[in-house]
């Protein structure tokens, strides 16, 4: 870490935040990192830190100023007014400290956040951190608004990692854990006595905690974090009005798989530079899938399945698409770690891909659909998109998922023009997925029937009149109503269709060969209304 002085953070301060009415003693060493001090904390480690005493204003600060001083910090930021800190003023000039004096009304998530951008400059160290903390403060909001919840993430020493958008629903407990990054220790005790961490360290299933009004906490929903039998933190879910919805204890065990993961990681300490979509390697083929199953400890034998979620056209070009997207994966990924812990969640060709191994050949395909559906409708009452779903067909191993996906993604465009919020599984538009296929194929090759082609770019209003009467099977009467035209009009357009190209539209082979072309001629060209 950098060292830095007083006077860098407050540089960076917005103007009325906070004002250095005591400089700390040339003699005092350099600010070398920061520590939050609670009111109550008794062991701590001042020197050379800069730091932010929380829970008290004023001259109520005195007692855990007196306590600093056996071992003087650089500098103290006190919230409080010049009058009342009058006394600290005099302890901490005889200690050689300095004295911020932070607005009352200001943030200090703010000053903290300013504090540790002087104090812990960018490093390879700090990037995998950001990263982690992003991470974690995107599933702890996604749970939330899952389970209509505050939802905290701590460490195994109870730090605060992340947590959902703070609102006024939450207790005194919550607050004091948010603001000092821990859970205050008279708090930590209580829990204790109720016995809530002997349960949830013996338990790897969600654990409800009753509330207790006399003490100021509302009832909360937790899970210990595994890897392994090592317990690596805990996920609270405070109820915050209306009480915890019967699914509650699902997300909670999805959340807490992706929570592990990600903690895991971290602790490998992964470069940011080598996160590699995982997706992406297992469905680019066998050898990339072997070595993305070995090391990520994927069950790779057993069946396996690819699901694709696809967002609507209006919710892709919204501006605030790319985060829909990122909301939508981490949606999408907790689910699926309820399903199955060993599930992969990433992006895939612009649309959001889960992978999901280790299955039961016979009596997946419902299973898989219903995980679809729950991610679909959870996304349309959460996130406010209309997404779509496509789940694939099995692959017999994890190594040979690369060869559905092709499949999947011709499934999930079939999907997309369907109704919204509609989730399919191949046999529900096989034939549609045939006929894009040979529309695509034909799309790719160099041959047109020459006198069609020609007549179909030459007279639109035959164009159009020849692709509503396929569209409606033949149905001379529907085509006329369709197009608000006399029966006989029908007739003769068809008719200089057939005489003008040699085709015969009775016969299979010539039907299919003007379909073909009139769906090429669909997809490059617009009425006057604009319809394409």
């Amino acid at each position: 870490m950098a060292a830095v002085t007083v006077d860098d953070i407050l540089s960076d301060l917005p103007l009325g935040f906070a004002s250095l009415i005591l400089r700390p003693a040339p003699s005092t060493p350099a600010i070398e990192r920061f520590l939050i001090v609670d009111a109550d904390d008794e062991a701590i480690e001042p020197a050379k830190a800069f730091v932010l005493l929380i829970g008290v204003r004023g001259r109520s600060a005195l007692p855990a100023l007196r306590r600093l001083l056996k071992d003087p910090p650089p500098v103290v930021a006190v919230k409080g007014r010049p009058e009342d800190l009058a006394e600290a003023e005099e302890l901490l000039r005889a200690a050689g400290s300095g004295l911020l004096l932070v607005d009352p009304a200001a943030d200090w998530d703010r000053l903290l956040s300013i504090a540790k951008d002087r104090i812990q400059p960018r490093s390879y160290q700090s990037e995998v951190l950001t990263l982690l903390e992003e991470d974690l403060f995107a599933i702890a909001q996604t749970t939330a608004r899952l389970t209509s919840s505050h939802v905290l993430i701590e460490d195994a020493a109870n730090k605060v990692l992340a947590y959902s958008t703070v609102t006024n629903d939450i207790d005194e407990l919550r607050k004091a854990s948010i603001l000092a990054r821990r859970g205050p220790r008279k708090y930590e005790l209580l829990l204790k006595d109720l016995g809530a961490y002997r349960e949830l360290h013996r338990t790897r299933q969600p654990v409800r905690v009753p509330a207790r009004p006399q003490d100021g906490l509302r009832e909360r929903v937790a899970i210990a974090l595994f890897a392994g039998e090592r317990i690596m933190g805990y996920i609270w879910l405070q109820e915050t009005g209306g009480g915890f919805g019967p699914d509650v204890e699902y997300v909670l065990t999805g959340s807490a798989a992706r929570v592990s993961a990600e903690l895991i990681r971290y602790r490998n300490q992964q470069s940011v530079h080598m996160r590699e979509d995982r997706v992406v390697r297992i469905l680019s083929g066998p050898a990339e899938a072997a070595a993305s199953a070995h090391s990520g400890k994927i069950p790779s034998e057993r069946p396996a399945a690819l699901i694709l979620i696809g967002m609507s056209d209006a919710d892709s070009r919204a501006d605030d698409a790319a985060l829909k997207h990122g909301e939508l994966a981490n949606l999408a990924s907790i689910h699926a770690a309820a399903y199955k812990p060993t599930a992969v969640v990433g992006q895939f060709n612009g649309d959001t891909a889960i992978i999901v191994p280790d299955l039961q050949s016979g009596t997946s395909e419902s299973g898989l659909r219903s995980l679809a559906e729950a991610i679909v409708r959870d996304a349309g009452k959460h996130l406010g998109i209309s997404p779509f779903a496509a789940v694939g067909p099995l692959a017999p191993d994890l190594l040979s998922l690369h060869t559905v996906t092709r499949v999947t993604e011709a499934l999930l465009a079939c999907v997309g023009t369907a109704e919204s919020g509609t989730v399919a599984s191949v046999g529900d538009f096989e034939a549609e997925i045939l006929y894009r296929e040979a529309v695509r194929n034909f799309h790719s090759s160099p041959f047109r029937h020459r006198s069609l082609a020609t007549l179909l770019q030459e007279d639109a209003e035959l164009a159009e009149t020849l692709r509503a009467y396929f569209d409606v099977s033949f149905d001379v009467a529907e085509c006329a109503k369709r197009l608000n035209l006399h029966k006989n009009t029908v007739y003769y357009r068809v008719a200089k269709a057939s005489r003008v190209t040699g085709l015969n539209f009775s016969s299979p082979r010539d039907s299919l060969v003007a379909l073909l072309h009139l769906q090429e001629w669909a997809s490059t060209s617009y009425d006057t209304s604009g319809r394409k």
